[in-house]
């Protein structure tokens, strides 16, 4: 951090006027999909390009694939991620026989229904441009199970994984003989996770949950900054049927004293989050208020954004990800991160905003609008919700001139899969359903059943197998000559991106 320089202060009556003109226009508009237009300007990154894929290939070495291949085949063994007993007592067990790992460290713990990924690597991005070192959590992972735990910005070594794995694997067996209910998979993970970063050491972690809040197995930790992205419908067995139900849920997340930077929300939502923080003594940061987009502009790569933090304005920042929705999940990740230092609050002025500007141009996310192939240009994002779509839906139309668009769908069977093909139904000109290869994907002829309903019967191909339904759309999108333009996306959940990833030779 340093002291802002004069040309870097806003504290003057026509920024603010101007800031409240653009609060006044965004809390008037769907919080999902405001985007401030901006004017022109010159695109200035002061950075290099983006890191290098992170989604690490199976090991070279055959003994350590087969180590590694060991260690998932245990933990598949146990309740999978959507199999629960909502309780956070197994998880307290096994941090208390570890030694409380997750207390050696500080936290920025992240809830929310979309987002929580991408605004994990913003806020991961940023702490280590000002020399943290970090360590991440998050769930479910694209194409390796090592992504979900992080340290310094990239995937644990697949060797210091299956290590994480046996140190624990003891304190798991103990924890498990004496709980009515073995450890879960996730719990496992999570303890992994924990115990890693303690011993790495770090210094802050930032922890997505894999559901939920309060008794989410990462609610363990003391997060002295809670983040909560937006909230829509989804896990509405498990969280509840309206937005105030599940956000219920998620404010669990909030403790005592902490800092809450809330991103837009539904009414009843915010208000759940905000009578939860005024229970604990919280103090909130909300987007549109405290916080927001201030302008952005498509640019080539991604979009130039200026943002208003916790404190003050940061200019010409680039990002290299698509949709409006990319850049809220910056904003909210920038006052995470002034939070997490004091600014706003107990300290004046504002982050160096040259760091700020390096931190968000090297910020990737695998599987979230990525482009992996041209000719035609095929383009991955794991949208598996309605309102997830309809943001990945904007952010397509918005950032791509595709002439025609072909989908590839295949999702899971607990989802809101017709409101998620209904907001993809006006970008498709033809759909082609699949399956990916887990118990939990819709049945192929139940998805195409569905979309036989949205799209009619002319607009649909099913293709079972991932790769036949990768190789038919990109045939559709080739077909004709006068639609040279057009593209592939391939989107419905996280494990048929991550399947696709893998066909497509991205490794």
């Amino acid at each position: 951090m340093s002291e802002p320089r004069p040309s870097d202060r806003h504290d003057n009556s026509d920024s603010d006027d101007t800031f409240a003109e653009i609060v006044d226009e965004e809390t008037q508009r769907d919080p999902d999909l405001a985007v401030i237009e901006a004017g022109s300007r010159t695109l200035r990154t002061r950075s290099g390009p983006p890191q290098g894929d992170e989604v690490p290939a199976r090991p070279a070495d055959p003994e350590v694939d087969k180590a590694l291949r060991g260690v998932e085949q245990e933990l598949a063994g146990r309740w999978g991620e959507t199999k629960l007993e909502p309780s956070v007592a197994r998880i307290a067990a096994l941090m208390d026989v570890l030694g409380e790992p997750q207390r050696a460290y500080p936290s920025i713990h992240i809830t929310g229904t979309n987002g929580k990924t991408s605004t994990a690597r913003m806020i991961e991005a940023l702490l280590g441009a000002f020399d943290l070192r970090t360590g991440r959590y998050t769930s479910p992972h694209v194409q390796s199970i090592t992504e979900r735990i992080s340290l310094d910005g990239s995937p644990i070594a697949p060797e210091r994984f299956i290590e994480a794995y046996q140190d624990i694997k003891p304190y798991v067996e103990m924890v498990d003989a004496q709980q009515p209910y073995r450890l879960s998979f996730f719990e496992v993970l999570t303890g992994m996770a924990y115990a890693a970063f303690a011993d790495a050491p770090i210094d802050v972690a930032v922890v997505e949950v894999g559901m939920g809040g309060s008794w989410d197995a990462t609610n363990v930790i003391d997060g002295s900054v809670a983040v909560v992205t937006p909230i829509s419908l989804d896990h509405t067995d498990r969280l509840g049927n309206t937005p105030a139900e599940i956000a219920g849920e998620k404010a669990g997340i909030i403790k005592q004293g902490a800092t809450v930077i809330l991103a837009q929300q539904p009414v009843d939502a915010a208000q759940v989050m905000l009578k939860k923080a005024v229970e604990v003594d919280a103090t909130v940061a909300r987007e549109g208020m405290e916080f927001g987009v201030v302008s952005r502009e498509i640019a080539v790569g991604g979009q130039l954004l200026t943002l208003r933090g916790l404190g003050g304005e940061y200019e010409e920042i680039f990002l290299p990800l698509y949709g409006a929705h990319q850049a809220h999940n910056a904003a909210v990740a920038l006052s995470a991160v002034e939070a997490f230092f004091g600014i706003g609050a107990e300290q004046p002025g504002s982050l160096d905003v040259d760091t700020v500007r390096r931190a968000f141009a090297s910020v990737i996310s695998p599987g979230r609008l990525e482009v992996v192939r041209s000719s035609p240009t095929v383009v991955l994002d794991a949208a598996h919700n309605p309102a997830g779509a309809r943001a990945t839906a904007d952010g397509i139309s918005e950032a791509f001139g595709f002439s025609r668009l072909i989908g590839v769908v295949g999702t899971s069977s607990d989802k809101d899969v017709k409101g998620l093909l209904e907001a993809f139904e006006p970008i498709f000109a033809e759909v082609v359903v699949t399956e990916n290869s887990t118990a939990r994907a819709m049945d192929v002829d139940e998805l195409a059943a569905l979309a036989v309903e949205v799209f009619g019967e002319d607009r649909v191909q099913v293709e079972p197998r991932l790769d036949d339904a990768l190789e038919a759309a990109i045939t559709l999108a080739e077909e004709e000559d006068e639609y040279a333009g057009a593209g592939v996306l391939v989107t419905g959940s996280v494990i048929t991106v991550g399947e696709a990833r893998l066909l497509l030779g991205r490794r």
